[in-house]
């Protein structure tokens, strides 16, 4: 078997057997598969896709038995993650896995870093000063047994073949294919050991997703894969034509979620933590609750009123070898050493790439990034963001936004650019689109379909 016949049968619009693609998944997670051919069939699958019913199953189990699936039924209760498909200014996980995990839900987290335009919940905690995401496997269960929660990365041993595939993706342009993204997140969730997953599926122009068709045609995938493979899942679509909250940037953003903990913060990131927060509950059937949402959303809400969301946060980062102080005295986290300020114009709109670069703005900034092996550049994450207010309440000449950052610029203006692009990308609040897609049991002909072109799938019809 060679990689060159299945990358050309792919590119011609065959479709694999399970042996192909456990052939692709071995040579990504021992190297016996060079890099260029591995990117060069995900832009096969980019352009020609995967069939639901007999291609993808089979390749997202070879993903997630490339490397070790965990078994944590000896810990009581159900076990339940949330995944965000990513967006700009996304910072939710943070708050939202302590305040489940102190209302009687596990979470077991296993997170990404930085993908395309959009941040990573790992660089995120990395700049909280000492916090490790490289834990045992050991350490993983014991934490999640003893304080209900833990957020590492991927390791060696969890879906390696993912490792090296999501870094080829960020690095091809390949990012934005259903078969791809819903794998991707797929392998690294289930192989955690998990009972249920929440998915917060972004739709708009900060999103991989831009419309809502190819939203709910992702959400729709991972739901029925979910369900394929005996775990439950629910899906929301949420709304990114604008970045989430007030702070773009790692430490910025980590302190954004600290305020939503305390009970502050931005209406839109405490809603929306809310909102998924509920789900949790009730997928993870948190004591007390059952299924009514009306009692998980009072469950929630006082965990964020009594302060008990805030200290399960600062144990799970003393646990994880952090500054717990950070969570009282945010001013602990690392702080900007630059500041630019920018004039508003007249003009209230934004193009369709200004959400995308405001998100990029802190990678070029000192923001980590993946390179295609895997590795990360040496800044210090989390020291440089980018705050903005709402455009439309801004009059010509008024001050919008300031860009924060260390040291000087990248290129000259950049600290400008960067800012003006943030401030016009968050024009108007979070929008939650409140649509719900739980599991059913069966799946609708679009969603069973191979995604043949971009152009397909963006304008394929599913009823739901």
């Amino acid at each position: 078997m060679r990689a060159y016949d299945l990358i050309r049968k792919k590119r011609d619009g065959g479709q694999l057997t399970p042996e192909e693609l456990q052939y692709l998944v071995w040579g990504a997670t021992t190297g016996g598969v060079a890099d260029e051919q591995l990117a060069a069939f995900l832009m096969a699958v980019f352009f020609r896709g995967m069939d639901l019913r007999t291609e993808l199953p089979a390749w997202l189990n070879a993903m997630l038995h490339s490397g070790r699936v965990l078994d944590l039924s000896a810990i009581p209760g159900r076990k339940v993650d949330k995944h965000s498909t990513g967006g700009v200014g996304d910072k939710i996980s943070l708050a939202l896995a302590p305040l489940v995990a102190v209302c009687g839900v596990r979470v077991p987290m296993v997170s990404g870093r930085s993908l395309g335009h959009t941040g990573g919940t790992l660089d995120k905690l990395e700049s909280i000063p000492g916090f490790s995401v490289d834990l045992s496997i050991a350490r993983f269960a014991e934490l999640v047994n003893r304080l209900g929660v833990c957020l590492i990365g991927q390791t060696a041993e969890i879906a390696p073949a993912d490792r090296k595939l999501y870094a080829l993706r960020d690095a091809t342009a390949t990012i934005e294919s259903v078969p791809l993204i819903a794998s991707s997140i797929l392998s690294k969730k289930l192989a955690a050991g998990i009972d249920a997953l929440v998915l917060d599926v972004k739709v708009g122009r900060g999103a991989f997703m831009k419309t809502l068709e190819e939203a709910r045609l992702l959400a729709r995938t991972m739901v029925d894969l979910c369900k394929a493979v005996g775990r439950d899942c629910v899906a929301l679509l949420t709304d990114m034509d604008a970045p989430l909250g007030s702070a773009v940037g790692n430490a910025v953003e980590v302190r954004e979620a600290i305020d939503v903990l305390h009970g502050q913060g931005p209406s839109d990131v405490r809603e929306l933590t809310l909102r998924l927060g509920v789900e949790m509950l009730l997928a993870g059937e948190a004591p007390g609750v059952g299924h009514d949402p009306l009692l998980a959303r009072m469950r929630v809400e006082t965990a964020l009123a009594d302060g008990g969301a805030a200290k399960r946060f600062a144990q799970l980062v003393e646990a994880q070898g952090g500054d717990p102080h950070c969570v009282e005295d945010p001013s602990r986290l690392p702080q900007p050493k630059a500041k630019r300020e920018v004039a508003g114009g007249a003009r209230r709109g934004a193009d369709r790439s200004r959400r995308r670069r405001a998100g990029r703005g802190p990678r070029t900034q000192g923001g980590r990034s993946r390179s295609r092996r895997g590795h990360h550049p040496p800044q210090t994450p989390g020291r440089r963001g980018a705050r903005r207010r709402r455009a439309g309440r801004a009059a010509r000449g008024q001050r919008l936004a300031a860009r924060r950052g260390r040291g000087a610029p990248a290129r000259r203006g950049d600290h400008r650019r960067h800012a003006a692009e943030a401030q016009a990308a968050g024009a108007g609040a979070h929008r939650l689109e409140g649509v719900r897609i739980p599991a059913c049991a069966s799946s609708t002909a679009s969603s069973a379909r191979a995604w043949a072109t971009p152009s397909a799938r963006a304008s394929s019809s599913t009823s739901w």
